[in-house]
């Protein structure tokens, strides 16, 4: 579980994926490789998030993890699929509970104080900020660092190229999580170079940041 953390505070950025059609996985993953960022969280938004998990998986050389993950059923299938880490956008117990004794790799998705103590009970340490524009960005994410220094989190949610740099500044960001170098259109239209090229800006800015 640790490891699976480790590999994602070293990339410092998480792309969220969508994805419509399973078909165009792997041509996308081998944009993200090209553009230097090995990871991807595919979201449990489509029909296709099954496959296309298990599609990266067997690549072996891309880290994959679910999310958008709401009950208990999906993490063990996204598990059985290959999946190395858990997403989800609230703080669902039964998730977490299940996750932390099966020893899989978990960040839930937190805005208030309540949410982070919640955490705490589970020994996480590491969280989802999320929706994180919409709830402040990084001026309610300092606050909130205050009193809860010992957590690190990954805002998500409004983050792009733009206040990239300026989330990944602050010292209790973990990573970011973002969608822009891969939305939904960009992958349905097979614009894998223009993804590698998105893909490659970002991890520019979080290699010079920090």
């Amino acid at each position: 579980m640790q490891n699976v953390l480790e590999e994602l505070g070293l990339l410092r950025i998480i792309p969220i994926v969508s994805i419509q059609n399973a078909i165009h996985t792997r041509p996308l993953a081998e944009a993200l490789i090209k553009g230097g960022l090995p990871c991807a969280e595919i979201t449990f938004r489509t029909e296709a998030a099954l496959d296309a998990i298990h599609a990266v998986a067997e690549m072996q050389d891309l880290l994959v993890g679910a999310g958008t993950v709401l009950k208990v059923d999906q993490v063990k299938a996204a598990v059985d699929a290959g999946a190395r880490f858990i997403v989800s956008p609230g703080f669902n117990p039964k998730v977490v509970d299940y996750c932390v004794k099966n020893e899989i790799t978990v960040t839930p998705g937190v805005c208030t104080p309540t949410d982070i103590e919640m955490a705490m009970d589970f020994g996480l340490k590491v969280v989802k900020f999320f929706p994180a524009e919409a709830f402040g960005g990084l001026k309610t994410l300092k606050a909130l660092s205050g009193p809860y220094h010992m957590m690190k989190f990954i805002p998500t949610g409004g983050v792009n190229i733009h206040n990239l740099r300026e989330y990944l500044a602050f010292p209790k960001v973990f990573a970011c999580g973002g969608s822009w170098m891969v939305k939904s259109e960009l992958i349905s239209a097979a614009k894998f170079a223009e993804i590698t090229e998105l893909t490659a800006e970002a991890v520019k800015v979080a290699t010079q940041t920090g």
